[in-house]
């Protein structure tokens, strides 16, 4: 069972974000140090998933073989650096089609936890949006760091009621992965999973 597992939204978190959305490569520009912190969190023995709403697909403004080639060049340029992403997974349908795979319903999470046997209780959700949280809480993981790299500003104040509050706030990835080594190689070190 996987036990150190950290689940990256991409737009926003790992990539800079788009009102227009991210619809090629050529759009794509990652965020700095996101890279190197996927590369730590490899090193320490994190699994690194993606989880993604991907609506682009849904509103034929790209398809889903330009939305997998980002994908791509994104997972290969991670390993380039000493990275590593496990696997990837995306919902590509719109909000209006009420489908299960579309945060902040938990289905993509429990996609990556029925294939990999992932412990969820003990999983990180990363985020840069209120759905990421909500989907992480739905799913059960253990702890949600909201990052404010996403192009929406978020005031956690003004959320509906605390039990959608991340555990952490930080500015970015790479803050957000020094959190969770600080915090979570300690914990477990301890086998106390409670912040």
């Amino acid at each position: 069972m996987l036990k150190s597992t950290v689940f990256l939204d991409r737009d926003g978190v790992i990539n800079r974000d788009s009102p227009d959305y991210i619809k090629s490569w050529k759009e794509f520009e990652f965020i700095p140090g996101s890279i190197d912190a996927i590369a730590d969190l490899t090193c320490r023995g994190y699994s690194i998933f993606i989880i993604s709403n991907q609506s682009a697909v849904g509103r034929q403004l790209a398809s889903r073989s330009e939305i997998d080639q980002i994908f791509n060049n994104m997972r290969q340029t991670v390993e380039s650096e000493g990275g590593r992403i496990t696997d990837i997974f995306y919902c590509p349908h719109r909000p209006e089609d009420q489908c299960e795979c579309r945060k902040p319903k938990p289905g993509l999470i429990f996609q990556a936890r029925q294939k990999y046997n992932i412990d969820l209780s003990t999983a990180v959700m990363v985020g840069d949006s209120l759905t990421d949280i909500e989907c992480a809480k739905n799913a059960g993981c253990g702890y949600t760091i909201l990052v404010e790299s996403g192009y929406k500003k978020i005031d956690p104040e003004t959320w509906p009621n605390n039990s959608c509050k991340p555990d952490h706030i930080a500015p970015d990835l790479r803050r957000a992965a020094d959190w969770i080594i600080r915090r979570l190689t300690a914990i477990s070190a301890s086998n106390n999973f409670k912040v």
